[in-house]
Parts: C-alpha cells; sequence; structure tokens
C-alpha cells in the first residue's frame, strides 16, 4: 500500500503569468517543474514547443456516454477520441522504442483512449510495463474521473504522476445537457442520478489522488448554450479538491451536439477569465487524438510508429 502525503502547499508555489489575460498567478512548483518538459502542463508557448509527447492508444471502452462524443478509428480526424488502432498493453514498450528514435524530444507518454483509461485494466497495465523499461519519461493518465478514486493508487504505482480529469460541470443539471449516462459497476445510470453519481466520483478521485502527489489538470468543454456560464463553478470546485491547473476546451460539435456552434474567441475568453479566478489556465491545447506522437502542432510521428492500418473494431460503452 503506498503512504497517503500531504499535497504540496502555497509555499511551494511561484508566480507565473497566466497566458490568457497576463495576470500575476501563483503557479504550484509541481506544475512549474513540468514547464518545457510537459506540453500539456507548459504555461508557455516555448515550453509548449520544446517538448514531445506519445499517446498509446491501449483504452477500447467506456464508461460514460458524453453528448458531443463521437469515437472513432480513422487516420484523418484532429480530435481526441480517434485512433488508427488499438494497440495491446505488451506492444506497448515496443511502441515507446520506435517513437523515442524518431522522436527523441518525447518526454510523456500518455493514454487518452480511445475509450475511458480507467474503464478497463489496459492503461494500468500499459503504465506498469512502460515505467519498468522507461523509468525516466513522464506517465500521464487522461480520464472522465468516474473510477478515479478507486483506481489512484495502482495507477501512482505504475509511474503515473500527472492526470488529467474532464469535468465538464458540478452542478447535475448542467452535466445532464452534457452527459446522457454513465455505466457504473455494471448498473447503467441515466440524467439526474448519472450526473450526480460522475460528478461526486471525480471531485473525489482528485482529492484522492492529488494526495498521492500526482498533479491533476482539468479539462472542461465549454458547450455554448449549456455549461459556458459555468465554468468558473467547474473551477473553483476542482481546485478546492486539489487540481493545480485548468483546460478550457471549445466544443468541437458533433454526434448530439452537432447542430450546436463551436464557442467564438469571446466566449472562450470569457470562459477562461472566470476561471482563473480560481486555477491558472492552460491555453496551448491541440485537442489530440488518442494516438499523437511528437511535438504538439510541430511534428507528427503518428504514421511511422503507429503505421496506416486502420482496425475494424466497435467501442462499447458497458
Amino acid at each position: 500500500m503506498l503512504k497517503v502525503l500531504k499535497p504540496e502547499g502555497q509555499p511551494g508555489a511561484r508566480a507565473g503569468a497566466c497566458p490568457a489575460h497576463g495576470m500575476r498567478m501563483a503557479v504550484p512548483s509541481s506544475v512549474a517543474q513540468l514547464e518545457g518538459r510537459h506540453p500539456c502542463y507548459s504555461f508557455t508557448a516555448e515550453g509548449h514547443k520544446k517538448s514531445g509527447r506519445l499517446h498509446i492508444p491501449v483504452s477500447p471502452s467506456c464508461n460514460i456516454q458524453c453528448r458531443f462524443c463521437r469515437r472513432d478509428f480513422n487516420p484523418v480526424d484532429q480530435r481526441p477520441g480517434v485512433a488508427r488502432a488499438l494497440i495491446a498493453p505488451e506492444d506497448a514498450v515496443g511502441v515507446v522504442e520506435r517513437a523515442l528514435a524518431l522522436c527523441p524530444a518525447i518526454n510523456v507518454v500518455g493514454i487518452a483512449g480511445p475509450g475511458d483509461t480507467l474503464a478497463t485494466g489496459h492503461a494500468i497495465r500499459t503504465f506498469a510495463l512502460v515505467h519498468a523499461r522507461f523509468p525516466g519519461l513522464v506517465k500521464c493518465l487522461s480520464t472522465n474521473g468516474l473510477l478515479l478514486e478507486e483506481k489512484s493508487e495502482q495507477l501512482v504505482e505504475a509511474g503515473v504522476r500527472t492526470v488529467t480529469v474532464t469535468v465538464n460541470a458540478v452542478d447535475p443539471s448542467v452535466l445532464e445537457g452534457i452527459c446522457s449516462g454513465i455505466v457504473y459497476h455494471g448498473e447503467r445510470l441515466k440524467g439526474n442520478a448519472a450526473a450526480k453519481t460522475l460528478i461526486a466520483n471525480q471531485l473525489r478521485g482528485i482529492r484522492r489522488v492529488t494526495r498521492l502527489r500526482a498533479v491533476v489538470k482539468v479539462n472542461v468543454v465549454l458547450v455554448p448554450g449549456v455549461n459556458e456560464e459555468h465554468i468558473g463553478a467547474v473551477a473553483e470546485a476542482t481546485a478546492a479538491a486539489g487540481a493545480s491547473l485548468i483546460n478550457v476546451i471549445p466544443l468541437i460539435p458533433a454526434h448530439e451536439l452537432a447542430q450546436v456552434p463551436a464557442p467564438d474567441f469571446i466566449q472562450v475568453h470569457d470562459a477562461r477569465a472566470a476561471a482563473e479566478k480560481h486555477l491558472p489556465v492552460f491555453t496551448h491545447c491541440r485537442q489530440c487524438r488518442a494516438d499523437a506522437c511528437g511535438i504538439p502542432g510541430e511534428t507528427d510521428f503518428a504514421p511511422q510508429v503507429y503505421g496506416e492500418r486502420v482496425a475494424a473494431s466497435t467501442f462499447s460503452h458497458g
């Protein structure tokens, strides 16, 4: 069993300029240490472009259904939830070796799908194998947070030190407009019951994993007309739970929300302004694929690493 440690306090923070508005904000030292080493935890454009990341697509299924989510296998779409094919955990070390040979600037091995990373045991198994072979690389996981509390100890034992949790609302009535249902330990929940369970589990998961000294970034998808006035509340609640930074992601209209327009510059600006009252705001997100490889926005080695083969598999939400 891991010893539970207290999270770093405010004395360990340093002042940093918020990239959205130039304000001086306290950036936790745990995040500052990742500047230039982890592109998704770097506040400067230079730091974001300095380091590469590899996403290994090992997670086949999801345990929640977001109304905007349309996962797919293809080599074209530049968005989350898309990969060329699924990789078996036992093949991950070879994938990392190929990626490092092509892009020595890679410092981060992440798992961000195509399904949820904790809906199956594939991601934890992959991290354990990769960490044993490459202990110096940063291990990063993205999740919807439904199972984060109960899986936190296993994640840290497998080498994960940075965790991104997508929290789209902390009010069940708002989340109902974004998430239509969840599958929690075999039980299908919809509507308000699903939203309440997901929110409670996300906040408990953030508290638990940060007590184990993982650094948490919160992603929130900005859905115009649904949660655009709620972003500050998400930042406030997740900051209280232990999150260190937040990333406001503009909606990519798809699936049930295909007719909702993507937020404009003013809506994104206002959402970031509301969020930065509570957390430092990350602004360089590229909304990467689940099989991304290289320096975000600069290089793409995924075709060489994974090939052009596209899987014919389907996804499940159970």
